[in-house]
């Protein structure tokens, strides 16, 4: 059995190590799509590195609120990471781990980053699921046109998209699980006809 842990992560920029991860939110699925456990934390900013200009321009002037949230209740990353692990491995006794995003090329680098860092270990090995990658395969599109603007609105619910990790990972884990309901309701069918 698998235990998707939907992930978000904001950031001051693009790169970890000369970024900072502001905040991560995880919210743990079991396979049915059942909610069974989150986990959110702010983050001091790493010594020596520096927010990104343009990030800081760009983005977080746009959602001054988002900022505000990830700037509060702050713990030193090591402190964090280890925590995080520490609760990952009670999701584990659940099931597999699967690391689950959208971008997963952005998320789990940062994540990866800062486990291996500040743990040693990452217990999501080398490797997660891309939301994206997923929503191609499914609309059969080409990758750089798949956007959350192309998918059906039928996979989205009423939930905004506020840039606070914790809401946005359990919005990217509902929007995952109302692919993969669809996905086997409809796709696997015909597969087990060919």
């Amino acid at each position: 059995m698998e235990v998707y842990i939907s992930t978000d992560v904001e950031t001051d920029g693009p790169i970890p190590g000369e970024n900072s991860m502001l905040s991560f939110a995880s919210a743990a699925f079991m396979p049915d799509g059942k909610l069974i456990g989150t986990f959110t934390v702010n983050l001091e900013l790493l010594e020596g590195a520096n927010p990104d200009k343009e990030t800081m321009r760009n983005f977080w002037e746009r959602f001054p609120d988002a900022w505000e949230a990830s700037r509060t209740d702050l713990v030193h990353p090591e402190e964090a990471m280890n925590k995080y692990s520490e609760w990952l491995m009670k999701m584990k006794k659940n099931g597999k781990l699967v690391f689950v995003a959208y971008p997963l090329g952005f998320d789990f680098t940062f994540i990866y980053w800062y486990l291996v860092k500040f743990t040693g270990k990452s217990l999501f090995s080398h490797s997660g699921l891309d939301i994206k990658t997923f929503a191609m395969f499914m609309l059969n599109t080409e990758f750089r046109n798949t956007t959350k603007r192309t998918m059906p609105s039928r996979w989205f619910g009423k939930e905004d998209h506020t840039h606070q990790a914790l809401d946005d990972a359990i919005e990217q884990g509902q929007l995952f699980f109302r692919m993969l309901k669809e996905y086997k309701e409809r796709i696997v069918p015909l597969l087990n006809e060919a």
